[in-house]
Parts: structure tokens; C-alpha cells; sequence
């Protein structure tokens, strides 16, 4: 009777598990979605990168600077001495420089610092992809660790109750000492599984905390995946139209081409104007003014070196650009194939807890008649963890597998996903600095990009 009873509260524990993994999350369960726009507005890395492209939008405003005129204060002092005199001077003024012509080195330089600017918005797309994929491998991993919590602390009840029902059937002399044993060892064995599957979510919790900037609460089931590509084919064909590292890779193979242009124009002469007006120390008003034509004929080999070396460079990122093509179809394909052997494994060990379920069931039935024993029973019940522990696994693969793909293609954007949320627009900070601003209006201009982009 007492065995009886422990199994029907058994079988009202097992239910009372399965309904709660089966209820949905919470009306306030933080979904998918809330951890992507936290990380994205959390992220450090993207913090850190946006302002390496601020600086590089820089380089644009100092190579237009090279274009414009140069005024300098200038005070010199200094003594002489000749056969008939001698003493000290000093003068004061100012003076103005311009380039009027440098064989296309000063434009060229524009160009170089243009290409690079949108070759690190690239790179900044590249690392927000990095920055959402992190958050959503972090949050399957704490939906995946939370389960495998659950089946675990169940697992245990369960061999607890079978424990208790084989010392009860012991003590009526049904089955032996050796059954007991085997009972305890399985049940300290589930601790030992409960205990990791416990650390294991400890572990996925602080994953999720760097990815996100919070320790996770209740998270809510996984959302309707994106809309993929029908066949591998177009998927490849939309990452090499999208992907940021290719994009990327082509805009620096322009650097390079353009480098190559301007370790050439280092050959070319430069003329230079010169103003300058002042005063003596004895008070007399000075000023000048003049042209001056330079050109290299020597340089020891530099130029020529520096030539070499851009051609190689540009040789370099014409390789990488191609590699880049190579690798970006590789991770297509391996997350395709991620996401298809993610789904077979999900079918097949659907098929297999069912099997598994209706055996573990039947061989508790059997032990009740005699007719199995209680290693049998254990089994049965360690085959059916196993394959929940599997399932789960592979649905967690296939969510982080989907996202991938799309990270493999270049969609795994804020923009792309529609998180509804304001995105940081790379864009603002370079129109406010693109043209060396100076002046009290343009200054004030820019302290509202700042401002709108906290940054300032």
C-alpha cells in the first residue's frame, strides 16, 4: 500500500514537472527581442568601435585641412656678427602658407581617407552582428540550462521515489539488497547531473550578463524564427551582395588602389605660396611673399620603396577580398547545414521520447509484476533523460544556427530585425566634421551631434 501511494505521488510530481516546462513564460518574461536591444545598447565593443570610426571620420577633415591655407604668429630673435657689425634682432608677424600644387597627393589623400571611413562603417556593421549573435547564443544557452535544471531536480525526485519503493518492496522481501544499491547509485548519480546542470547555468547566466548588461529573469519561449532563404544557393548569393567583411574588403582594396596612385605623385613636383608681414625690433615694417617649385630627383631609394610596398599592399587586399568571398560562402554553408541537421535531430528525438517514454513506462509495469528488476527500471528512465536532455540541445542549435545564418549573410543587424529601437547612424558625426569645421556655428553643430549620440 505504501508502495502504491509513493507511486501515485510520483506520477502527480512527474505531471505537475511536465506542465510547468509546458506552461508559457510569464506575460513579463523577457523575450528574445528585450535581450537583443539591451546588448545592442549595452555593448561596450560597439561603444569602442563607434568611436574608432569617429576618429577615422577625422582623417577626412585633416586631409581637407591639407588643402586649405596655413596662418602662423612667428617671432624670431637671433644675433649676427660680420667684420662690421655685430648685435642682436628680433622681428614679429604673422605668416600664411598655401599649396597650390602637389601632383594630386593632397586629393588623393581626401579620396584615402573617404574609402576608409566607409570600409570601418563595414567593420562596425561586423561587430554589431558579433554583438547580437553573442546575446542570442547567451540567451538559448540560459532557456537550454534552465530546462536541462528542471529534468535534472525531476530525474531525482523520481529515482527518489523509486529508491523509497525498492526499500519498501525490500522489506516484503521482493527484491534484494543488491536492487537497494543500485537505486542509491542512480539517485547519487542524478545529484551529481543535477548538480552540473545547476553550474552549467550558473555559467550561461554570466554569458548572458556580458552579452547583455543583466543577469537574466524569467526569458520567455523563442519567437517565430526569421524568414530564411529557400535554398542555399540564395543565401550565398545574398551574402556576397550584404556581408560587411566583404563590403569591407572592397573598400579597402580602393585604399590600396588609391595608395598606389599617391606613392606615385610622390615623384610629382608641389608649388607652395608664402605671405608673410611683420615687424622689427627697430620698427620697421616688413613683408614678403613668394612661389617656390620643388620636385624630388634623389631620395636614396624611399620613394621607389614606398611605391613597391603600396603595389604589394594592393596586391594583399585584392588576395584578401577574394578569401573574404571564400570564407563568407564557408560560413553560409556550415549554418545551413547547422540548421538542417539541428531539425533531424529534433525529429528523430521527438520519435525517440516517445519510445522512450512508452518503455520507461511499460518496464516500471513490469517491475510492479516481477517480471523486471530494478537496474531495468533505472535504465528506462536514465534513456528517457537522456533523450529530453538531447532535445533540448538541438533546439537550442537550431535557434542559435538560424541567427547565424543570418549573421553569415549580413542581416543580423538592428535594422534588419526591426528591433524598434533608435540605431546609431554612422553617418551624423561625419557630415558635422567632413569639412574641418571651425567657425562658432559649425562648432555649435557638432556639439549637438554629440549630443544626440551621447558622446559628448
Amino acid at each position: 500500500m505504501a508502495y502504491q501511494t509513493r507511486r501515485t505521488g510520483w506520477r502527480a510530481a512527474a505531471l505537475a514537472v511536465g506542465l510547468a516546462l509546458a506552461i508559457a513564460a510569464p506575460a513579463r518574461a523577457e523575450t528574445l527581442a528585450d535581450a537583443l536591444v539591451s546588448a545592442y545598447r549595452q555593448s561596450n565593443l560597439l561603444e569602442q568601435n563607434r568611436a574608432v570610426l569617429r576618429a577615422t571620420d577625422e582623417d577626412v577633415a585633416g586631409a581637407i585641412a591639407a588643402l586649405r591655407p596655413v596662418f602662423a604668429f612667428v617671432a624670431d630673435s637671433g644675433y649676427s656678427r660680420t667684420a662690421v657689425t655685430s648685435g642682436y634682432s628680433a622681428s614679429i608677424g604673422l605668416s600664411a602658407s598655401l599649396t597650390l600644387f602637389d601632383s594630386g597627393r593632397s586629393r588623393l589623400g581626401v579620396l584615402i581617407a573617404q574609402e576608409s571611413v566607409l570600409a570601418a562603417r563595414e567593420s562596425l556593421v561586423q561587430v554589431e552582428q558579433g554583438v547580437l549573435l553573442d546575446a542570442v547564443s547567451a540567451y538559448f544557452d540560459v532557456r537550454s540550462a534552465t530546462e536541462s535544471v528542471a529534468i535534472n531536480e525531476n530525474s531525482v525526485r523520481v529515482i527518489g521515489e523509486e529508491l523509497r519503493a525498492a526499500e519498501d518492496r525490500f522489506e516484503v522481501g521482493e527484491v534484494t539488497r543488491t536492487d537497494v544499491a543500485l537505486a542509491e547509485a542512480q539517485l547519487a548519480a542524478a545529484r551529481a547531473g543535477a548538480a552540473a546542470a545547476s553550474g552549467n547555468l550558473s555559467v550561461a547566466r554570466e554569458a548572458y550578463k556580458a552579452a547583455t548588461g543583466h543577469y537574466p529573469a524569467a526569458l520567455a519561449p523563442a519567437p517565430r524564427p526569421p524568414a530564411l532563404p529557400a535554398t542555399l544557393d540564395e543565401a550565398k548569393a545574398i551574402a556576397l551582395r550584404t556581408h560587411p567583411s566583404l563590403r569591407e574588403a572592397q573598400r579597402q582594396v580602393a585604399v590600396s588602389e588609391l595608395q598606389v596612385s599617391l606613392a606615385s605623385a610622390q615623384r610629382g613636383p608641389s608649388v607652395d605660396a608664402t605671405v608673410r608681414a611683420g615687424r622689427t625690433d627697430t620698427g620697421d615694417d616688413t613683408m614678403s611673399a613668394g612661389v617656390s617649385l620643388s620636385q624630388p630627383i634623389y631620395s636614396g631609394g624611399a620613394l621607389s620603396s614606398l611605391h613597391r610596398q603600396a603595389i604589394a599592399g594592393r596586391d594583399a587586399s585584392r588576395a584578401a577580398l577574394l578569401q573574404a568571398g571564400v570564407n563568407i560562402g564557408q560560413s553560409v554553408g556550415e549554418a545551413w547545414s547547422a540548421i538542417a541537421v539541428a531539425r533531424a535531430q529534433i525529429s528523430a528525438t521527438d520519435e525517440q521520447i516517445r519510445a522512450a517514454t512508452a518503455a520507461y513506462e511499460g518496464v516500471r509495469e513490469e517491475a510492479n509484476l516481477g517480471a523486471r528488476t530494478t537496474l531495468d527500471v533505472l535504465d528506462a528512465e536514465q534513456d528517457l533523460l537522456d533523450a529530453r536532455a538531447t532535445r533540448i540541445d538541438a533546439e537550442a542549435n537550431l535557434q542559435v544556427s538560424i541567427y547565424s545564418l543570418l549573421a553569415s549573410m549580413g542581416l543580423l543587424t538592428a535594422e534588419h530585425l526591426n528591433l524598434g529601437i533608435p540605431t546609431y547612424d554612422p553617418a551624423a558625426y561625419y557630415e558635422a566634421v567632413k569639412n574641418a569645421p571651425l567657425t562658432s556655428t559649425q562648432g555649435r553643430s557638432l556639439d549637438r551631434v554629440l549630443r544626440a549620440i551621447g558622446q559628448e
